[in-house]
């Protein structure tokens, strides 16, 4: 009887490993643009402009490698999981907050860095995205 509460119990945890939530973060392409600003057709229109987003889980371990924060996780209780998207929306929101509308601006995002934090508790883990970029509008 022991053996089967046993074997019942590393079933579930097995089960429950495999059907959790995931997420590694932010997605990284292999087709990136990349824009050399070597004419003065540009201007910097703000520095150090910055966005964040946090998501909690239960039961898991939330790690930081580089620019990527890995998730491993049954539930998530708050926060969508989409931590870079909010993020970059975030900064963009605090932009338009100080400087006004973007639409129809030809801006562009410069020097982006990306910090990450973890908390990692026995039941509870949070991962929390921070932006930081500068903003140049091209004239």
């Amino acid at each position: 009887m022991k053996n089967k509460i046993l074997f019942a119990g590393l079933f579930l945890f097995s089960l429950s490993l495999l059907y959790g939530c995931s997420t590694s973060g932010m997605f990284t392409s292999a087709n990136l643009t990349n824009v050399q600003l070597q004419q003065a057709n540009y201007k910097i229109v703000a520095t150090n402009i910055s966005g964040t987003a946090e998501a909690g889980y239960l039961i898991g371990v939330t790690f930081p490698v580089g620019p990527l924060t890995h998730t491993l996780a049954l539930v998530r209780v708050n926060g969508t999981g989409l931590l870079y998207k909010e993020a970059l929306e975030n900064l963009w929101k605090n932009y338009e907050d100080k400087y006004g509308k973007v639409e129809g601006d030809k801006l562009a995002l410069i020097n982006v860095r990306y910090d990450s934090d973890a908390l990692n508790l026995f039941l509870y883990t949070s991962s929390k995205i921070y932006i930081r970029a500068d903003v140049i509008r091209f004239e």
